[in-house]
Order: structure tokens, then C-alpha cells, then sequence
């Protein structure tokens, strides 16, 4: 068991409806590396980097279509251990902001309200042991999650990540 960090040192969220095809680099997203793999959310962080009042509304939501062929991460986006000494997976999870098949946010399975003004505001959500948030292998609608931007408001530019463990 290792924990990772996901992060995009700055974007701008894309606001959709729910079970809209998300549009690349407007969302971040983690999906399992393997049917059976297990992976923890236990923490996020955004911070708001906008030059002027930006009512962003971000949900961390299941998916209810996942993505499929991930396009590798680009500047300023990592996933990383945290420990330097841990060791490779075998099935890297996925973490990911674009890809051929897009994902799309469910409609029922909402998980936090994260919603921030992006002009200097930010939220942090730090799991108890209870209540970490799960996902267990790559398929819809247990496998994949999303932090997206939703109808409305103005999103603004941003930072995040979210820390998880592999389980």
C-alpha cells in the first residue's frame, strides 16, 4: 500500500452537464489499473488561481461511462508516489485528463461538493479512516472518478491534486 499524488499544477475546469462527454484537459480523473484493483481517495485540494471572482461548482463524481485510451499526462500534470522508496505496480492506476473515449459524470453517484471561488479561494477534504472514498476496478461505475467542473457559475483557473492509495 503506497500513496500517490495526482496533480495539475494549473487548469481551467470545463462545466458539463451530467452524463456529457467531459471535454480533454477540463476534468481530472483516476480509474483503477486492473478489474480487481482497489485505490483510496484520501485527500483533495484545490486552490484557486483566477485573476477575477469565478464561482467554479466542482463535483468529485463516479462516472457512469469511463474513459478508454488515456492520452499521457502533460506538463505540469504528475502522478506520484509520495514515498520514494515504494515500489512499481504491476497495474499502474490511471490518472488521466484526456482521452479518445470520453467520460461522463453520473447523474446519481455525486460524491463531494467541492464548489470554491476561484479568485483566491480554495477547499481542502481530508479523509477520516471511515470515510475515504473508493474505487474498485475500471469499469463504470465503481472503477472511475472525476473532479468536473458542473453547469453554471463561471469556472476559474485552478491548482489541484488528489491524494490516494493503492490498496
Amino acid at each position: 500500500m503506497a500513496l500517490r499524488s495526482f496533480t495539475l499544477a494549473t487548469w481551467t475546469p470545463v462545466a458539463v452537464a451530467d452524463t456529457v462527454n467531459f471535454t480533454d484537459n477540463g476534468y481530472q480523473g483516476l480509474m483503477g489499473g486492473t478489474t480487481t484493483q482497489r485505490l483510496r481517495v484520501e485527500e483533495i485540494y484545490v486552490g484557486g488561481q483566477a485573476g477575477a471572482s469565478a464561482p467554479t461548482f466542482l463535483l468529485l463524481s463516479r462516472d457512469s461511462t469511463v474513459q478508454a485510451t488515456p492520452t499521457a499526462l502533460g506538463a505540469g500534470q504528475t502522478d506520484a508516489a509520495l514515498d520514494p522508496s515504494t515500489a512499481a505496480l504491476a497495474a499502474a492506476p490511471v490518472a488521466f485528463t484526456a482521452s479518445t473515449t470520453k467520460p461522463q459524470r453520473s447523474s446519481t453517484l455525486h460524491l463531494l461538493n467541492l464548489s470554491f471561488n476561484a479568485f483566491g479561494g480554495n477547499v481542502r477534504w481530508m479523509a477520516t479512516p471511515t470515510e475515504a472514498i473508493s474505487l474498485l476496478g475500471n469499469t463504470a461505475s465503481l472503477g472511475e472518478l472525476s473532479l468536473s467542473a458542473y453547469t453554471g457559475g463561471t469556472p476559474g483557473l485552478l491548482g489541484s491534486h488528489l491524494v490516494y492509495e493503492t490498496i
